[in-house]
Formats: structure tokens, C-alpha cells, sequence
């Protein structure tokens, strides 16, 4: 039996393992809940848990440099199938651990009807994070374009290098106006949040993948199967993520 799947083993069985470090590159929009599962991991197995947030194109950056991570929480698919591909990944270990929604958040408007809002334009800046990095970026830059307002919004972008900055943003008044995820202001008043309707974005499929490097690592195995388990979906869905399986 390998070493990874011992350690999902021992996770499953809840038996105790010798205490380890995992670090984790986590895609920003994922900070909150991935603090909650990783002190609920260290509570139940003794594992550290060290995370690193950024914009996924970033964090992917940084693997490719050799930056010492184990596990990748993207906020995309498409990324951990290319560390795969790329062979920074081990094939075989990714998987979906949350569907994300976007949302239009604006602290200072009342966002009954977001669409609406957005095409009357009463607003200086509308905050967005890079999408050449950050698949929530990507997902603002779609529903601009399929809302026809790609063009009209483009002068009053403010963007940030990943999904928190892009919130720091409206949280600072430097934009009356984010595309954020739903995860950063679950806990904020419904009227400040906007929804955006699915057919205005295509999926978020946020997939985790183990590392290479941590291939033997059986502390890293059992984070992801931890991420895996009831307690951590638990978690995951009180932040507004759908979960899979």
C-alpha cells in the first residue's frame, strides 16, 4: 500500500499519525473557509497546515518555480489539469472540493437588481480582479460581455492582482462597485449583494491537486482527503460554495 493511501486510511479510520507540515497554495477567494478546514485538520490529525493565497495564474507561477508547496487549491479546473499535464502535479489526485458563484457587492447601493445597476452606470469605479490570473476575474469579464457592457465599464475598472485586493478595493471606497465571490461577503446584508445568475458566467469549478514534490507525502494525502470529508463540505457550503459528491 502506498503512502498516500494509507494515509487516507488513517484519516478515514480516524487513527492518530506522526505530526507533519503541509503547505498549501490556495486561491484567494477560498481564504476564509480554507482557514476554517485547515485549523479543523490540525484539531483532528496534529498535521500544521501553512497556507499561501493568491490569484491561481500566480500561485501556479510560483509551483512552476519551485516555490515548496504540496497542495494546490485552484479556483479553476483548468489549472491543476495543467500542473498535471506539466508534471507539477500528480496525476490521478484532482478533484472538484467547490463550485464558486460570483456576486456583484456594493456596500453603498442597493443592489436589488445588480444588471440594472451596472447599465445605469451611477458609479465611478467597479472593482475586478486581474483576469488574466484570476479565474473571478475571468468570471467579471464575462458578465460584462454578456450583459453588452463590456465596452461601456472598461474606463471605470479597478483591478486588483487577485479577489481580495479587488474587496480591499470596494472596502475602501477606491470602487463603489466588485465582482467578488460570494465566500468574501456571505456574512454581509442581502440588499449590498447581487447575485449574478449562473447563465451570466460559466461554472467556477474550483479543483485541488497534490503536488509532485509531495507525491510520498502522507500529511499532504490526508489534507485532501480531509478536504474531501463531510466536516470540510460542512465548511465549504457555509460559505456559499456548492459542493460535489
Amino acid at each position: 500500500m502506498t503512502r498516500f493511501l494509507l494515509a487516507l486510511l488513517l484519516v478515514a479510520l480516524g487513527a492518530p499519525a506522526a505530526a507533519d507540515e503541509v503547505n498549501v497554495a490556495v486561491a484567494a477567494n477560498f481564504t476564509r473557509p480554507a482557514e476554517e478546514i485547515g485549523a479543523a485538520f490540525t484539531a483532528r490529525t496534529g498535521h500544521d497546515v501553512v497556507f499561501s493565497f493568491g490569484a491561481t495564474g500566480g500561485l501556479y507561477a510560483q509551483i512552476t518555480q519551485g516555490a515548496p508547496f504540496d497542495v494546490f487549491l485552484a479556483a479553476d479546473d483548468r489549472t491543476p489539469a495543467r500542473a498535471v499535464a506539466d508534471g507539477f502535479g500528480r496525476a490521478g489526485t484532482a478533484f472538484t472540493y467547490a463550485i464558486g458563484r460570483a456576486v456583484l457587492y456594493g456596500p453603498g447601493l442597493a443592489l436589488g437588481d445588480g444588471a440594472a445597476v451596472l447599465r445605469a452606470g451611477r458609479f465611478s469605479h467597479i472593482a475586478i480582479a486581474d483576469p488574466a490570473t484570476a479565474p473571478y476575474g475571468a468570471a467579471a469579464a464575462a458578465i460584462f460581455d454578456r450583459l453588452g457592457l463590456a465596452a461601456a465599464l472598461a474606463p471605470r475598472l479597478v483591478v486588483g492582482q487577485n479577489i481580495s485586493q479587488a474587496l480591499q478595493f470596494v472596502d475602501s471606497g477606491n470602487a463603489e462597485l466588485g465582482i467578488v465571490a460570494l465566500s468574501q461577503v456571505i456574512d454581509k446584508p442581502a440588499a449590498q449583494v447581487w447575485r449574478v445568475p449562473a447563465h451570466l458566467y460559466d461554472p467556477i469549478r474550483q479543483n485541488a491537486v497534490l503536488l509532485a514534490g509531495a507525491a510520498d507525502d502522507a500529511a499532504a494525502a490526508a489534507f485532501l482527503a480531509f478536504l474531501r470529508g463531510p466536516e470540510a463540505a460542512a465548511i465549504i457550503a457555509r460559505y456559499g460554495y456548492e459542493t460535489v459528491g
